[in-house]
């Protein structure tokens, strides 16, 4: 029964450090940019389509 509230206490004590590691993330604006990493695929796409145009150019 000791081994239960040991695990129910280092659980509780994992959650809140979880909670504060999210809290310290929200106030730091880690996540206020959401738009940028959604499009920044189609840059990089972009881009390799473009060296690849290139290179192919200078092989002609």
């Amino acid at each position: 029964m000791n081994m239960i509230y040991l695990l129910i206490g280092c659980s509780i004590l994992l959650a809140l450090l979880f909670l504060l590691a999210f809290f310290w993330v929200i106030k730091s604006g880690q996540n206020d940019d959401t738009f940028t990493p959604a499009v920044r695929i189609l840059f990089d796409d972009e881009v390799a389509e473009k060296e690849i145009e290139i290179s192919d150019e200078d092989h002609t």
